[in-house]
This record gives structure tokens, C-alpha cells and sequence, in this order.
């Protein structure tokens, strides 16, 4: 009786005898406890195996002491019956988790991150420590006005509402490739009458009308069994991803663009200042010079020399007033609407002064860079266009169905026996298709060879633009305190030069010269100083411009990488 599941059954018994019965094959087979008496009727050894002890057994319910103890087993025949039911259980179980095992398969390549064609580090850094890219142009440009023209940029450039725009549209694209990995569910509503003409033997021709309206829910759905339809939604989520990286990048270069705008409006302002300064001194100049021609003790020469320099000085302003009516039109056309510009007492310094300039380099520019980023986006998006195609090659399962009524009247629709329902299984395996599939997966696979070395260009372009940043920046802080130094000693020269001149030991001309080359060594350093910022906000931009976040999905269930 091995292997055999038992069940006891506690009864009372009549006569008084205790013992089991073993319930097999639909009979009765009593075994004698041991110590007691047989409870058979023949009082001979019992078929079974007798117990060696007497079993401890707990009546499901009170009974007297006299009872009677019953042991049942599953017959053959049902225990075979539930090992087939078992297999069986397990086939469909089988099946049923093929198509989310399947699931979990995709013919798309792994994603791989090119390696960067660029040395390890950059020939002119900064030492490692908080990033420059990751302070927000907010944290980063502290003068007032300058956040108010930025602020006024993002609201109303029209370079950010297209990008913006197609953000959205990127956005939308991804909600429509998802939407086919689910079911579709459609109210379904016809009406039609027709003519038929039936010729039976014998009978001759008959016309027969006929009048249908049906009213159903219908629904389809392709399994997507090879990953196909997965693949078209991750590209289309990763070109999403690259447009967003798209309007980030158009975002660092319009506050770039401002803040250069800015700075040439300050620079202009200051130049403006030396140049009306230096007119009012030559025409100062020009006065003495003049009054002392009229009196005999100087040359003609001198006043023209003096003239000469006074138009010029003249000229500088009014080119500096046009660049700066120039400046300001562009600056109009980033912010969208007329600046406004108050004067600063400062100029330039004051504008440094208000530039958050920590000291260190982001230790990965990839992670910053928003055309990097979307590069990479792009590449993966390439990928998944490439399982998408490999996935075409294999058979299109889709299910299609439809439940509800259908009557020959519209008021006999809802009664009962008009109900109608279909379900049709589909099944298409390409078989000739004249090189189309082959033609669509060599597309896809050139298409991710562009992607990869368009990467690696961007990659080199970001190392370029980082690298042209540090230089100018070092290099420009260099020219600078020379042309300190040279502004300092052409001043002390002027003086010097008018010392003479007054104490009769030189010509005017001297002093003249000296005024000249003072002026145009004052110049210099208004525009190095301009420049030096410019540097530094061009190594902001070339970072990553402190626009970093992650886009937001559509409201399909996604989540972001």
C-alpha cells in the first residue's frame, strides 16, 4: 500500500470492535490494529498489513469509546486521472507564458557607448572640484538686469517655442508608437439593404431583399511576439529624449548668447566713456594749441596734429554708438521686445564681480553636454529602428473579435437571439516581399553607422569647444595684466610728455603721441577684459550650461531611463 495517500474516517461501530479499514479500489480491506481484535467478520488475517502499533488517531468529532476507525485512498484510476490533469495543467501553463517569455526577447543590438576619440584630459585644465556646469545660469549670472534680460529670453524667443514645440511633437509621436502594444477597443455600428437574385432548378430566378443592423464592440491586438512593435516605441522615446536634449542645447546657447550681448553692451559703454573723455581732453588740447598759433608761439602743425587726433577720437565714438545700436537690435531679437539698458557704474567689473567662477572641471563632459547627450539618444534610437527590422521578418500574430447583436430590423436589435460574436486569429509569415525587409534593415543598420560617427563628432566638437575655452581664459587673463602694465606706463609716459611740453623742452607733437597711444592701450584693455568674461561664459555654454535634468514622459506609463 505504498505510496498510497490515506485519510481517516472515525465512526462508531456496533459491536464493539476497533480497528481501520483501508478504502482501495473501491473496496474494503480491513487490517487489525495491533493488540486488538480483527474486526472482519471471519476473524482471519486481514489482506492488508497489519500495524505494528496502534495508531494515534484524533476523531474529527466526539464519539463514544467504542468507535470505529476507516482509512480511505485515491483509487488507480483517479490518481491516474489527476497525474494527467497535472501534465495537462502544466502544457497550458506552458503556452500560456510563451508569448511573455517571447515578450522579454528583442532582436535590437545592445547599446554600447562609442568610445570617445579624444585625449583623457584636456591640455589646459582646471583642477578637479565643483563643476562650472553644474551651477544653474541663475546661480551663475548674478547681475540683475542681465537675469531679468535672460528671463525675458526664455519667455518670448522664438527659437525656444520652436524648440519647445518640437519637444511636444516628439512627445506625441512616442504616444502614438506605443499605443499599438495595447488592445484596441471600437464601438462598431452598421445598417445596409441589398438585393439578391436566387435561381433554383425549376423554379426560375428569384429576387430576395435583404436588411441587416448590427451593433458590436469590437476589439484587435497584435501580439507583439517578436518585439517589433517595443522596438518602434523605444525609438520613438529615445528621439523624444534627443529632442529635449535638442532644447537644452538651444536653451545654454541663448543665455550665451544674451549674457555676450550683455557684455558687448558694457564694453561698448565703457569705450563710449574713455572715447568722450579722450574728446574732451583733445579738444582741450586743441584750444591751447589753437591759442597759441594765434599768438605766434606755435605751429600750424601742431594744431593740425592736434585736429587730427581730435577726429579721430570723434570717429571711435561714433563707430562705438553704432556697434551698439547693432548690439542692442540683437539682443532685441534674442529677448523678443526692446531692451532697455541702464547705465552701470561699474561696467564690465561689476558684471565679473556678480559671476559665480568655481574652480574645477566636470570629471565627465559626456553626463553635461546636451548635443552629447542627444547624440547618444540618437544612437539608441538607431538601434532600436534596427531590431524593428529584424523583427519584420518574422510571423505578425494579431487577434481580432467582436461581440453584440445583429437583426434585420433596428427595433429588433436588443431582443433575445440576436446576440452575434466573432473571434479570428491571425497568422502572416512574409514570404516575398522583393527585398523590401532586407532593404529596410540595411537602411537601419547604415543609419546607426551615422548615428556612431556622428557621436564621435560630437564628442570631438565638445572637447574643442572645452578646450578653446580654457585656452582663451588662461591666455586672456595673461594679456591682460600686460596690457595693465602697458596702459600704466603709457599714462605715467602722457604725463611725463605734458611735463615737458609745459616746461618748454618738447614739441606738442610728443604729447599728442603719447595721448594716442594711451587712448588706444586703454581701448585694448576695456576689450581683453570683455573678452576674459566672454571666456568664461563660453566654457559655461561648452559645459553643459547648467541645464541639467531629465525630459518628462507622456502619460502612457513610461518612465525615463
Amino acid at each position: 500500500m505504498a505510496g498510497k495517500r490515506w485519510r481517516f474516517v472515525i465512526a462508531g461501530k456496533r459491536d464493539g470492535a476497533v480497528g481501520c479499514r483501508l478504502r482501495a479500489a473501491a473496496r474494503l480491506l480491513p487490517v487489525a490494529a495491533a493488540g486488538l481484535r480483527c474486526c472482519c467478520a471471519s476473524g482471519k488475517r486481514c489482506r492488508g498489513q497489519h500495524l505494528s502499533r496502534k495508531p494515534s488517531l484524533r476523531p474529527r468529532h466526539a464519539s463514544p469509546a467504542n468507535h470505529f476507525v476507516e482509512r480511505r485512498a485515491l483509487s488507480p484510476l483517479r490518481l491516474a486521472d489527476r497525474k494527467r490533469d497535472k501534465r495537462a495543467l502544466l502544457r497550458r501553463s506552458a503556452v500560456a507564458l510563451i508569448p511573455f517569455a517571447a515578450a522579454a526577447c528583442s532582436f535590437a543590438p545592445d547599446h554600447v557607448r562609442p568610445a570617445q576619440p579624444v585625449p583623457a584630459r584636456y591640455s589646459d585644465r582646471l583642477p578637479d572640484g565643483p563643476s562650472i556646469a553644474r551651477i544653474g545660469w541663475r546661480d551663475f549670472f548674478r547681475a540683475p538686469e542681465l537675469q531679468r534680460l535672460i528671463d525675458a529670453a526664455m519667455a518670448n524667443n522664438r527659437d525656444i517655442r520652436i524648440a519647445t514645440a518640437r519637444v511636444d511633437q516628439a512627445r506625441g509621436a512616442w504616444r502614438i508608437e506605443g499605443a499599438p502594444l495595447y488592445p484596441q477597443l471600437d464601438a462598431v455600428g452598421t445598417g445596409g439593404r441589398g438585393r439578391t437574385l436566387y435561381t433554383l432548378p425549376g423554379m426560375g430566378a428569384t429576387a430576395v431583399d435583404l436588411r441587416q443592423v448590427s451593433a458590436q464592440l469590437s476589439a484587435s491586438w497584435e501580439i507583439d511576439f517578436w518585439g517589433r512593435l517595443r522596438n518602434i516605441r523605444d525609438a520613438a522615446r529615445w528621439q523624444y529624449f534627443a529632442t529635449e536634449e535638442a532644447r537644452r542645447a538651444v536653451a545654454t546657447e541663448l543665455v550665451a548668447q544674451v549674457a555676450n550681448g550683455y557684455l558687448l553692451e558694457r564694453e561698448y559703454e565703457e569705450r563710449a566713456a574713455l572715447a568722450q573723455s579722450s574728446i574732451a581732453t583733445r579738444e582741450e588740447s586743441l584750444r591751447i594749441i589753437r591759442r597759441r598759433y594765434e599768438v605766434g608761439s606755435g605751429s600750424k602743425l601742431d594744431m593740425t596734429q592736434a585736429q587730427t587726433l581730435l577726429a579721430q577720437a570723434q570717429i571711435t565714438l561714433q563707430v562705438l554708438e553704432q556697434d551698439r545700436a547693432v548690439n542692442r537690435n540683437a539682443l532685441a531679437l534674442l529677448v523678443g521686445e526692446p531692451v532697455e539698458i541702464a547705465p552701470g557704474p561699474l561696467g564690465l567689473t561689476a558684471v565679473q564681480d556678480h559671476l559665480a567662477l568655481p574652480a574645477g572641471l566636470p570629471s565627465d563632459l559626456l553626463t553635461n553636454r546636451p548635443d552629447v547627450v542627444a547624440a547618444e539618444h540618437r544612437l539608441r534610437a538607431a538601434n532600436a529602428n534596427i531590431g524593428a527590422a529584424r523583427a519584420a521578418f518574422f510571423p505578425n500574430i494579431s487577434l481580432t473579435g467582436g461581440f453584440g447583436t445583429m437583426s434585420t430590423a433596428l427595433d429588433g436589435l436588443f431582443k433575445d437571439g440576436t446576440e452575434a460574436w466573432s473571434f479570428t486569429p491571425t497568422i502572416v509569415q512574409p514570404l516575398f516581399n522583393a527585398g523590401r525587409l532586407k532593404g529596410n534593415l540595411d537602411v537601419a543598420k547604415a543609419q546607426r553607422d551615422e548615428a556612431v560617427a556622428s557621436y564621435e563628432r560630437t564628442v570631438q566638437v565638445a572637447f574643442r569647444d572645452v578646450s578653446d575655452a580654457l585656452v582663451r581664459k588662461q591666455q586672456l587673463g595673461l594679456q591682460i595684466a600686460t596690457t595693465r602694465e602697458m596702459v600704466g606706463a603709457q599714462r605715467e609716459r602722457a604725463r611725463l610728455a605734458q611735463l615737458r611740453f609745459d616746461n618748454g623742452r618738447s614739441a606738442y607733437l610728443e604729447v599728442l603721441d603719447a595721448q594716442r597711444d594711451l587712448f588706444d592701450a586703454e581701448q585694448a584693455l576695456v576689450r581683453l577684459h570683455r573678452a576674459e568674461i566672454a571666456s568664461v561664459v563660453a566654457l559655461y555654454a561648452a559645459l553643459g550650461g547648467g541645464f541639467v535634468g531629465q525630459p518628462t514622459p507622456p502619460n502612457s506609463g513610461e518612465r525615463t531611463p
